[in-house]
């Protein structure tokens, strides 16, 4: 698959037509309510569905009850263990590159101001980090798992803020296409794959290529459970690569809600690393991984860590090489890995679980702009490091 400019721009008009069907129903029969309150009750694989749940909730639930049938377990499994070898790595990667990235493309940014807030983003950090743990674990697809419902229940959350958005007439859908389209649902997969793996390289991590391989492909099958179009998705790592750059090239760019996201992001942090003096290595991290230019875009501040952070490759080969020579070593550091991010997880949920629920409305306190949209388009200088 070689994407163009004219199969991205197709994408941006199609959504997800079984989860948008599902919503706009729930919405007009006022049942999203009950199909909230019921769906609290469940949340792991073979929970039997409540009475009282909504027909057509219980119909999609159904049909998006099990993973594609043309999933590779022997992967998946490849998946899990990259995942448990570098979870330290990858959650660093998620946190201080994926989320940023995000903020990188305007529209995306003003999205997730309207339906998250600018005031709570640690709302979205605890979803994503959760979500990926689901993702990782031995039993994610089996009766006791927590991913398909969680990934069902995403979906849907999708779909409503399609729903919304559209309604309330707070989208310039012949501009921006729709929200939360096809090429933006690639787009978000690249970031917590393609881009993650860009990251694990730019903190010289050493991976195999049949790990990355398995690790992209386990967001492949995360995708399809989203309603992604299988048809146009990348199938490869080059294929990725390729759609990755185009997609950055088509949208990357400043703008004040990034910005303001971006800040929050990092006082987030900031918050949960102990004491202050340790604070400026969040700005750091977040300037490494994403380039000057990008982290300029974004104004993550320059401060006297991001020389002492270039370094951080260094260590982690020095822990790398103890790893590969002693067992012990390996399984100490696998271990404070897996205590490192549930300790992460833990601060952003504050112990809760997030439940991924239909937003029965908006968050009115940041509304769109009705204006022309932020047309910047990104156009890397000869001096930038990558984005």
């Amino acid at each position: 698959m070689n994407p163009t400019e004219a199969s991205m721009d197709a994408l941006r008009h199609v959504g997800d037509e079984l989860a948008d069907a599902t919503v706009a129903t729930l919405f007009e029969r006022g049942e999203v309510g009950t199909f909230n309150t019921l769906m609290r009750y469940v949340s792991t694989v073979g929970s039997p569905l409540p009475d009282g749940l909504p027909e057509v909730a219980r119909e999609y639930l159904h049909v998006t009850s099990a993973p594609p049938s043309w999933v590779d377990w022997g992967e998946m499994e490849k998946a899990r263990l990259f995942f448990i070898d570098n979870n330290v790595h990858i959650s660093t990667a998620l946190s201080f590159a994926a989320m940023p990235a995000c903020y990188l493309v305007p529209h995306v940014a003003r999205l997730l101001s309207a339906t998250h807030g600018l005031k709570y983003p640690s709302k979205r950090m605890a979803e994503t980090g959760q979500f990926t743990v689901y993702l990782m674990r031995p039993d994610a697809f089996e009766a006791g798992g927590r991913f398909v419902p969680a990934a069902q229940k995403v979906r849907l959350l999708h779909a409503s803020i399609r729903h919304h958005l559209r309604r309330e007439d707070r989208w310039d859908v012949g501009a921006d296409g729709v929200p939360i389209c096809q090429e933006d649902m690639i787009g978000g997969q690249m970031f917590f794959s393609m881009l993650v793996l860009d990251s694990l390289h730019r903190l010289g991590i050493h991976m195999s290529s049949e790990g990355a391989g398995a690790y992209s492909y386990a967001w492949r099958v995360v995708g399809a459970m989203l309603g992604v179009d299988q048809d146009a998705v990348p199938k490869t790592l080059d294929e990725a690569r390729r759609f990755l750059d185009l997609y950055m090239i088509r949208h990357m760019g400043p703008s004040p809600e990034g910005v303001h996201l971006t800040r929050q992001l990092i006082d987030l942090y900031e918050e949960v690393v102990p004491g202050t003096f340790f604070d400026p290595i969040v700005s750091a991290l977040i300037r490494h991984l994403v380039g000057d230019t990008c982290g300029d875009w974004l104004e993550v501040p320059r401060t006297s860590w991001d020389t002492v952070v270039k370094a951080v490759p260094h260590l982690l080969g020095v822990l790398e090489t103890i790893e590969d020579r002693s067992p012990l070593g390996a399984w100490a550091l696998d271990r404070l890995g897996h205590l490192t991010t549930v300790l992460e997880l833990s601060s952003l949920t504050r112990g809760r679980v997030m439940h991924y629920a239909i937003p029965e409305h908006l968050k009115k306190d940041y509304g769109l702009p009705t204006g022309p949209p932020h047309t910047r388009r990104w156009t890397p200088p000869a001096a930038t490091v990558s984005p």
